[in-house]
């Protein structure tokens, strides 16, 4: 029997075979890891308390499952994907970043490591906020300052392990490590999302069923469609005289993707849209009644389910799907190549009004991805009403993870099979 091409390649690319078990490597660590509890836990009682509260499911999703295990990985990327996000703020009002920005791999790399520097204090912010909200409930519980110490380190350099692991992922990996590790935790957790779909779904009548299948398949169509499509603008380049010979001239294509930000928008959103909800369940237990009763109130109506939950979700990915476009495509660098490189859109001039023209198309593609992520992002909860299957909520959105993460992955492999024949080619 003949294996298939991609196998085939996977094992003669060193490269790629190198990459391949990198990564495999990286998942066992991580999957081993999340298996390690913090000291000082009633685990048992935890995964009960998660398995009826949405919201607090919902997070243990996203934490590959060590947030119900609270393990030392409880707090997950959620430290660094914060710190991410505040230093591109800054670098958009900061001259002195921005211009580090500019200055290409060496700038990025010390705008990196301020990152990682605040992810430090964001990991130890976030554990002390994790411990005061469950041990409210009683459910983590430390008798001695030592051991409160002792869970507060444990996941604060659980969740600086867990960045180093997804630097080493992007670095020596296949695909973007955060995106990566965020696709081990979930697929992880799927079968037990599927053992409470099952659960759920033997209640339900057929109808439901249906409309649950037919809206899986038309997420996953939609999600692949929309991630392949492109706006090709033409490019000419220019002949030039080398000595008494024309060279250079002829046409190309510059594919502009509807969504070039990928999936980390729905990644920022959702470390973004729980914290209230997780902030007002951590001040409802504050001695003062009035405001403690007035936090919890808020905490229960600012579910998965509310309105204004979907909504500042759906503004949120609109949001850093432009936010994180801007970044990844910078119009005013790609005018510069091409006008160093002797091409240009028709009927454009070359420098600012082809970056000028660009930014229109791009403005107008970033549009149709937004709505399209946001609406993805929102539809779980949509859904749920429709067939009253709870399990969407969650399954929905990693859906969306699962298949963005791996078409992202299947193009990284397809580019490094490529260099691989090029490679070949030249030799």
């Amino acid at each position: 029997m003949k294996l298939p091409d991609f196998l085939v390649d996977l094992w003669r690319n060193k490269e790629l075979k190198k990459r391949f078990f990198v990564t495999l490597g990286i998942f066992a660590i991580f999957r081993l890891v999340t298996h390690v509890p913090v000291p000082g836990v009633d685990t048992a009682a935890i995964k009960g308390v998660f398995a009826s509260n949405q919201l607090l499911n919902l997070l243990d999703v996203f934490s590959g499952g060590t947030l119900a295990n609270f393990s030392i990985l409880a707090l997950g990327l959620n430290p660094y994907i914060n710190a991410s996000i505040i230093m591109q703020l800054f670098t958009m009002i900061n001259k002195k970043l921005e211009e580090m920005q500019k200055e290409g791999e060496s700038g990025r790399e010390q705008i990196n490591q301020y990152t990682r520097m605040l992810t430090v204090p964001l990991a130890i912010f976030q554990s002390v906020a994790m411990y005061s909200l469950l041990s409210g409930s009683k459910l983590v519980v430390a008798h001695s300052p030592l051991e409160l110490m002792a869970i507060i380190i444990s996941m604060s350099a659980g969740s600086i392990f867990l960045m180093w692991l997804g630097e080493i992922l992007t670095e020596y990996g296949l695909g973007n490590g955060i995106s990566m590790i965020i696709f081990a935790g979930i697929v992880g957790r799927l079968p037990v999302t599927f053992l409470q779909t099952q659960a759920v779904a033997e209640t339900l009548n057929f109808a439901s069923l249906i409309v649950y299948a037919i809206l899986a398949i038309l997420v996953m169509f939609s999600i692949v469609m929309i991630d392949q499509a492109t706006r090709n603008v033409v490019i000419e380049y220019s002949r030039r005289m080398r000595g008494s010979k024309a060279v250079g001239g002829g046409s190309t294509y510059l594919p502009i993707k509807l969504n070039n930000a990928g999936v980390i928008p729905i990644i920022f959103a959702i470390a973004l849209v729980l914290a209230p909800s997780m902030l007002a369940r951590l001040l409802s237990n504050i001695p003062n009644f009035a405001l403690a009763s007035t936090f919890s109130k808020f905490a229960s109506s600012f579910g998965p389910q509310s309105a204004w939950y979907n909504l500042i979700y759906f503004i949120l990915v609109v949001g850093f799907t432009y936010f994180y476009t801007a970044i990844v495509f910078d119009t005013d660098k790609i005018a510069e190549n091409l006008k160093s490189n002797g091409g240009y859109v028709p009927g454009i001039r070359p420098g600012k009004e082809t970056s000028k023209y660009l930014g229109g198309i791009v403005s107008r593609t970033t549009l149709v991805g937004a709505l399209f992520l946001g609406l993805i992002a929102v539809l779980p909860s949509i859904a749920q009403g429709l067939t009253n299957i709870s399990t969407l909520t969650i399954g929905g959105t990693s859906m969306l993870i699962i298949v963005s993460v791996v078409i992202e992955t299947v193009r990284k492999v397809e580019s490094y099979r490529l260099v691989k024949s090029y490679d070949s080619f030249i030799k």
